[in-house]
């Protein structure tokens, strides 16, 4: 990958990136009071694991490609400024949007060096579309918990059901 070819990869993914966790904010900020432990399934995360992972894992996939290495040890403490919906978009949208500024002022060795991704080795900057990826998926299934909820589905796409666009 040439230097040239890994700045414009890096400043589409982190424009989509940036635009994408304005929707990701705004499913976890639809929990509903008092229903942070709801979950479909034995097997699912509850919706505040959900939340809280979805913010905190952009953050640990932002350093991880930052600092070269993708190093896991297990899901880290929930932050304590964590307290409510409210509180984790906030704290995402700060820090996510601290991580992006480094990111986009990656040099071209940094960006174009090769990172190992549990066994798969690529340069760093092709696994923001990983990051971008992981993301959606856990808004996704964040989202179809919000209407069993009690909660309305906002636009992330276009409208929805429950949002218009416009509105």
């Amino acid at each position: 990958m040439t230097a040239d070819q890994a700045r414009a990869l890096l400043e589409v993914t982190t424009g989509t990136i940036e635009n994408e966790a304005a929707g990701t904010r705004k499913v976890i900020g639809a929990i509903p009071p008092g229903k942070r432990d709801y979950k479909p399934d034995p097997k699912s995360r509850t919706a505040w694991e959900l939340a809280t992972h979805l913010a905190m894992s952009d953050i640990w996939f932002a350093d991880s490609i930052l600092n070269g290495a993708f190093v896991w040890a297990g899901e880290p403490p929930v932050p304590a400024e964590m307290s409510d919906p409210a509180a984790v978009t906030r704290w995402h949208e700060r820090e996510l949007g601290a991580r992006l500024a480094k990111l986009r002022a990656m040099t071209p060795e940094q960006m174009t060096r090769e990172v190992e991704f549990f066994g798969m080795r690529a340069p760093a900057v092709t696994w923001l579309m990983m990051m971008n990826n992981h993301a959606v998926h856990h808004r996704g299934q964040l989202g179809t918990y919000l209407r069993p909820m009690g909660a309305k589905m906002p636009a992330v796409y276009g409208m929805s059901a429950d949002e218009q666009m416009m509105a």
